[in-house]
């Protein structure tokens, strides 16, 4: 294989060693709100100011954030590599695009963006948003963080199923494998014969589908792994 098609899917593990909090961690943000609060188009519709406040303590957090080791290293890889790289991520951050990845798929949306209810256009959020705010292509109050919400579709999965198709490496890193279609994505690679990697902290729920797994911080695992692929 001389130069193998990889899909890579990170989650909110890679970016916890930049001090992004994951949904699960003690006094974090999301501690401090329930998911249907904050994380649904149902929240947003009851208390749209809570959403909107909720994402801006995000923004601001993830602008003063900083890329880490397994940031850089994805970003060596995309860059080196002669195969094909997709890189999906399902965290809202830009910590990928801060460490020179040039083409990131954010499958759950982005904190950098803003996105109408109206017309579905997207331009560069604030750092503060409003409620109210002012689509600029159809002048409707209806701006939104451009976020996949639960029970929304996430973004580009045609594409990322392509790929997947086409795979010969699958490596997922800092992902709990309990948030779908994602965790689903090891069973797609593995059914066209891909290698499947697992870097995480801890085991995720799909551990058990991973032919090799790599436990440890991903500041860690992520640079040795993209070493031995671009020795190869």
């Amino acid at each position: 294989m001389a130069h193998p098609s990889i899909v890579i899917l990170t989650g909110a593990g890679i970016s916890a060693e930049s001090g992004l909090g994951t949904f699960r961690d003690e006094g974090g943000l999301w501690a401090q709100h329930r998911i249907e609060d904050v994380a649904t188009p149902e929240g947003f519709a009851r208390n749209p100011q809570l959403v909107v406040d909720f994402y801006n303590a995000r923004r601001a957090q993830a602008a003063e954030a900083t890329p880490n080791a397994a940031h850089a290293a994805l970003a060596r890889l995309q860059t080196e590599h002669p195969g094909d790289v997709m890189l999906v991520t399902q965290n809202v951050d830009d910590l990928h695009e801060k460490a020179g990845s040039p083409n990131v798929v954010h499958m759950h949306g982005a904190l950098n963006s803003a996105l109408c209810g109206a017309c579905d256009h997207r331009w560069p959020a604030p750092l503060q948003m409003a409620v109210g705010d002012v689509c600029p292509a159809c002048a409707q109050p209806r701006a939104r963080p451009d976020i996949v919400w639960f029970g929304e579709i996430p973004y580009h999965m045609d594409a990322i199923e392509r790929a997947l198709s086409q795979a010969d490496i699958f490596a997922a890193i800092g992902t709990s494998g309990n948030v779908y279609p994602a965790a689903g994505f090891v069973q797609l690679a593995a059914h066209v014969g891909a290698l499947t990697v697992e870097m995480n902290l801890d085991p995720s729920e799909t551990v058990a589908l991973f032919e090799d797994t790599r436990p440890g911080k991903a500041s860690e695992t992520v640079p040795a792994w993209v070493d031995s692929i671009l020795a190869n």
